[in-house]
């Protein structure tokens, strides 16, 4: 079992999963797929890679799949060059296995090119999400809506089946339960989330050292890219509501990646007085990228459900391929609608 029985135990206990049953699709499984959500953050990336030392502890052959690459300021968490892309993997090895696992997401939308597979695969397919949003993907759902992260959820999964705790699950685990918490600033984090980062500290997770990775390694033109967001950062409804937005013309004047953009509607959310945010991020290859934060009682999931996106309460995303201009209007008035 993990390094402390009792008190992991402890915590998978109080879990909405059906751990015995997951522990049952995993046992019947040698071949095992998996994948999460494009534009990653994160928990989708930590937990795929957190999941696939617990699996390859277990004697499994897994394969991480995306259909993406890997974001420059995410490639510390990935040392070993485990992700594969979508693509680059031969057809057999995809179509040869008996287990395909979702990670951080139940929506079709969020799956690019991996959403054909997952339809074509025969294969069984499982989901483990934190999520409140879900798409029928034909899988199994192994949820809990209550988790800080899906980060969260595959060491819960290690204690069930078994699995130490090593400092190949514990640094991308911790650092997925780090950041869908705001690193322990978000109303999300409960004592419980405390315990757990001490666990994986414990097992070889280094925070200062992550941090330092995560954000104390900006580029200038990330630097210069914030200028330009908060620069150009509205305020409406008398301060309740704050928006901005970061168009292709944005990136090419600062020579800034798209993953350049992350973290920076929390940004926003500094400024006194607001209650909703917004960001609308223009991608490279069309379509718009649109972020909510909440820290009132407007749903942000409802919210991104209203373009076919979702998450939670305080935190959701969503997707919309039309021009910057046309997305940002129908998203505010959806938005202003919501505040009243």
């Amino acid at each position: 079992m993990s390094d402390s029985p009792a008190a992991s135990m402890a915590e998978t206990e109080k879990s909405s999963i059906d751990w015995q049953r997951f522990a049952e699709l995993i046992d019947k499984s040698r071949r095992i797929l998996l994948t999460t959500h494009i534009r990653p953050d994160c928990d989708a990336v930590g937990s795929q890679l957190a999941m696939t030392a617990v699996l390859e502890k277990l004697g499994k052959e897994v394969r991480p799949v995306n259909a993406f690459d890997l974001p420059p300021g995410l490639r510390f968490l990935d040392p070993g060059s485990k992700l594969m892309r979508l693509g680059t993997v031969a057809a057999e090895m995809v179509e040869s296995i008996d287990l395909l696992m979702v990670l951080d997401t139940s929506a079709w939308a969020q799956l690019g090119e991996m959403g054909d597979v997952i339809r074509n695969t025969k294969a069984r397919k499982a989901v483990l999400d934190h999520h409140v949003s879900s798409d029928d993907l034909g899988a199994e759902m192994f949820k809990d809506t209550s988790s800080e992260a899906t980060g969260r959820l595959v060491v819960e999964a290690a204690d069930y089946l078994g699995v130490p705790l090593s400092a190949e699950i514990a640094v991308p685990a911790f650092t997925a339960l780090a950041t869908d918490t705001g690193w322990f600033r978000f109303s999300s984090t409960q004592s419980g989330t405390l315990r757990l980062a001490a666990r994986l500290m414990d097992a070889g997770a280094v925070p200062d050292q992550l941090y330092k990775a995560l954000y104390e390694n900006d580029t200038l033109a990330r630097l210069q890219l914030i200028g330009r967001v908060m620069a150009g950062a509205r305020s409406e409804l008398d301060g309740r509501l704050i928006h901005t937005r970061i168009s292709r013309e944005d990136f090419d004047a600062t020579g800034a990646l798209p993953s350049d953009s992350e973290d920076m509607i929390n940004m926003t959310l500094a400024v006194s007085g607001t209650q909703v945010a917004v960001i609308l991020v223009e991608q490279p290859g069309g379509g718009v990228k649109i972020s909510f934060r909440s820290r009132s009682d407007v749903d942000c999931s409802r919210l991104a459900a209203e373009f076919g996106g979702g998450g939670h309460r305080k935190a959701a995303g969503a997707f919309l391929r039309e021009p910057l201009e046309s997305a940002q209007a129908r998203v505010l008035d959806v938005v202003r609608t919501a505040m009243g």
